[in-house]
């Protein structure tokens, strides 16, 4: 009998849990982005900040996840610390908000919100409409988890062994304060938790101290989290958050626990449904909190900033910036991640293009070798991006998350390449001028210079369009592609004309020249590749492609007279 009862137990525990799981992962599918967004941009005073945290928790149905997404916005500088302790104590009242709905007897609405679920996941259009199905039935789980649980307590009631091992732990106040933070640590969830507490309320097996103990453990043990999960070693700002709100719940747990006593007795008298008096006290504990910390967020931040001072600026360019591993689990969040840390990686490839042709031109040795190690960094970059995205897809994505998480792997390769072409090729003929002690003609420098502002000009474009998927933009990108075809061969035009003339210096530089009009021409056209999947989406790729081919087979007959000697 007993081993059935917690058999059954476990179950209705998972149940509740995976219920948990499906509402706040559905809500970040379909609202991720613009909460973020909302979350970083609308926190003027630690008032808004806090009524943010009680309504991203209330939708997240999860202060852990709220504590995990604000710690990385602290940690990357996004948000100061004064606004982040604020959402995190409008997030610990968030959650029991959830807790006071599902402390009322709704059980019968579970299966109108699964069918509601079901019809939305099964035949949404947009994924969107999909993961607000998903939540609906991640809110009927919770219902009959909860059902289940009441079910299974109840015959058990009777039996004089349960009641007398419920007895002896949690006879003393520590010992349930302890063991409430211990179940929520392990569960990851004190709405769980807590609603756990009120179903052995309800059937009274624990009385109403060991009740309200419990719930302060529980609100202890969801603090812990954050601290293991939410921050990085290489960032000591990361702590900052997560220990600032275990502060507030460990003083706050320190000050109660002395009168949890008259407490207990005090609100029995106001409300005997002991239930609901769980569930009251957790509201009232939390709302108490925020009333006491709001007005002491200064001197805590402040505090927490001597301890964990600002770390140095970061030495290796190499590491990533962006790519939060606790933002895997929500796809949307990690797609964004990995596509700002793309943008970092652009970034160190403009500077290497912008460095290379400042060596050719100059014959400034020192800017060869800084390309050399810069291209090391974007290599490392492209691997960590590669990986990141990778470990992303191995989850459940759907087809918007699968296209945007292959194009961000596309367009890092892209970035890649040009970097080698720049490094293993620019570099190389920047080595062999100097060497040579080789200057080019002040008409053939002032072509090379045009042209690779034109290339350069494409890249920050090219960036524009990989983040804002804009098919105007990418139109432009493609007809800039058509139109520098065009240049290089009047550039080469030009050259031939001029190297017909017996220039010296045009002579002893013809196949520099020519090699840096190719190799320019080359990073344009991957520099352009960020352009195909965005005009595949409006359906005009077959016709940019059709093109291309038509403008190409004249380019290349042209071009394979050039390097055959022919004028």
């Amino acid at each position: 009998m007993g081993s059935l009862v917690l058999l059954d137990l476990m179950g209705g525990v998972a149940l509740l849990l995976w219920g948990l799981h499906m509402v706040h992962s559905g809500i970040l599918r379909a609202f991720g982005p613009d909460l973020r967004r909302l979350l970083a941009n609308g926190l003027s005073n630690r008032f808004s900040a806090f009524a943010a945290g009680v309504g991203l928790t209330a939708l997240l149905q999860s202060s852990t996840a709220t504590a995990l997404i604000t710690s990385s916005f602290t940690a990357e500088g996004m948000l100061s610390l004064v606004p982040a302790l604020a959402i995190m104590l409008g997030a610990n009242v968030g959650t029991t908000l959830i807790v006071q709905v599902l402390s009322f007897n709704i059980a019968a609405v579970a299966p109108v919100l699964f069918v509601i679920g079901l019809v939305a996941f099964r035949s949404g259009a947009h994924s969107r409409i999909k993961d607000i199905g998903r939540v609906a039935i991640g809110l009927g789980l919770m219902l009959l988890a909860l059902h289940i649980l009441l079910d299974t307590l109840a015959p058990a009631e009777n039996a004089p062994g349960v009641r007398l091992f419920m007895n002896a732990i949690t006879g003393d106040p520590v010992l349930c304060i302890v063991l409430g933070a211990i179940v929520t640590w392990a569960v990851h969830s004190s709405v769980a938790s807590v609603l756990l507490i009120m179903s052995l309320a309800y059937s009274q097996f624990v009385g109403p101290s060991a009740a309200l103990a419990l719930v302060l453990g529980a609100n202890l043990g969801s603090a812990i989290n954050p601290l293991f999960e939410g921050v990085r070693r290489d960032n000591p700002a990361s702590y900052r958050l997560p220990l600032g709100n275990l502060i507030n719940r460990l003083a706050g747990v320190l000050l109660v626990t002395p009168f949890l006593h008259p407490i207990t007795d005090f609100l029995q008298n106001w409300q005997p449904d002991l239930a609901k008096l769980t569930a009251e006290f957790h509201i009232a504990f939390n709302l108490a909190m925020a009333i006491i910390f709001i007005g002491l967020l200064d001197g805590l931040a402040g505090l927490l900033r001597k301890i964990f001072p600002d770390r140095p600026p970061a030495t290796d360019p190499s590491r990533p910036r962006y790519l939060d591993e606790s933002a895997l689990e929500t796809p949307s969040l990690a797609l964004a991640d990995a596509a700002r840390e793309t943008l970092h990686m652009g970034d160190h490839v403009e500077v290497m293009l912008r460095k290379v042709m400042a060596a050719i031109m100059t014959n400034d040795r020192a800017l060869v070798d800084q390309v050399s190690k810069m291209d090391n960094s974007v290599d490392s970059l492209d691997e960590a991006i590669k990986l990141y995205v990778t470990k992303l897809t191995r989850g459940s994505l759907d087809e918007r998350e699968g296209h945007r998480a292959m194009e961000i792997i596309s367009f890092a390769i892209n970035l890649e390449h040009i970097g080698d072409i720049i490094d293993k090729n620019l570099s190389e003929l920047a080595t062999k001028k100097i060497k040579r002690r080789f200057q080019f003609s002040p008409e053939g420098a002032e072509e090379l210079s045009a042209f690779h502002k034109r290339t350069t000009d494409s890249l920050r474009v090219a960036f524009g369009v990989f983040m804002s998927g804009d098919v105007n933009e990418a139109r432009k990108l493609l007809a800039e592609k058509a139109l520098l075809r065009n240049a290089e061969l009047a550039a080469t035009e030009r050259h031939l004309d001029r190297l017909r003339e017996g220039r010296p210096e045009t002579i002893e530089t013809t196949s520099l020249h020519l090699d840096v009009l190719r190799d320019l021409r080359r990073i344009h056209s991957h520099i352009c590749s960020v352009a195909y999947p965005v005009l595949d989406s409006a359906g005009e790729l077959p016709a940019h492609r059709s093109a291309e081919n038509d403008l190409a087979q004249p380019a290349e007959a042209f071009s394979g007279k050039v390097h055959s000697g022919i004028p």
